[in-house]
């Protein structure tokens, strides 16, 4: 997720209600992270004051789901993604992706031009887009049967409420750090220290999942372990090196 369009990736769906299971804890009286409770060199595995350790968090675009921005939003507004980075507005989907602009905001600003467009049309091809990535799915119920505490850590606006509803992806793991409820993107120092603060542990105590390159050098960085996500082998490859239940996800 993010990248050639840090400031127009990701998706377009509707602001359906917040599912029943969401629990809200408050970081500051401003901000609200939402998780839901649904029923480098990495640290040796171990338990720490009752928790698994590492702690994983794990990007969701294009590391877990489907981005369907990069293929299904250019042939649906007929265009070239080069001619749809030419005329998006420069700054509307970062604003959104922080929570500073609502839908309403975003459907009059998406282009520069201020166009109108079936923006409810576009919210419906974006959620027909969204799929599991081959093999990231039974990555993740091994990973959570086996124990491991797992937090999404994106960079998306509200509308990750609707990748929930079709994907229940709290079945593996917690919508904790989502950029829209934070004020955060990746990445932004800011986003990283506040995970730590957060969970209560050091960034060493973590392991992080990401697409991105620029994402994981920010993270190794501050002392927290990363991964490059390339596919779901890949992945299950690197998990294993580090120590990561290896006998169970073999």
């Amino acid at each position: 997720m993010g990248s050639v369009i840090a400031s127009s990736t990701h998706k377009f769906l509707s602001n359906p209600k917040i599912p029943l299971g969401i629990a809200i804890s408050r970081t500051s009286p401003q901000r609200s992270i939402m998780s839901f409770t649904h029923s480098s060199s990495l640290p040796d595995v171990n338990i720490s004051k009752g928790r698994k350790l590492p702690i994983l968090l794990f990007d969701v675009m294009d590391t877990i789901v489907r981005d369907p921005f990069y293929e299904d939003v250019p042939f649906f507004f007929g265009l070239s993604m080069k001619e749809l980075l030419g005329v998006k507005h420069p700054t509307a989907w970062i604003e959104f992706e922080k929570g500073i602009i609502t839908e309403e905001e975003l459907a009059i600003k998406f282009f520069s031009d201020g166009r109108a467009f079936d923006f409810d049309g576009l919210k419906q091809c974006m959620s027909n887009g969204y799929a599991y990535l081959d093999g990231i799915e039974d990555i993740l119920r091994r990973l959570k049967l086996n124990g491991y505490e797992m937090h999404a850590f994106t960079n998306y606006p509200c509308w990750y409420l609707m990748i929930e509803e079709k994907l229940k992806l709290s079945t593996y793991l917690s919508w904790t750090f989502s950029s829209c409820e934070t004020g955060k993107r990746k990445p932004e120092i800011e986003a990283y220290l506040e995970v730590s603060k957060h969970l209560g542990v050091p960034p060493s105590s973590c392991l992080f999942i990401d697409d991105r390159l620029a994402n994981v050098e920010v993270a190794s960085k501050l002392g927290m372990a990363g991964i490059l996500f390339k596919n779901a082998y890949k992945l299950e490859q690197d998990l294993i090196s580090r120590g990561i239940e290896a006998g169970s996800l073999q």
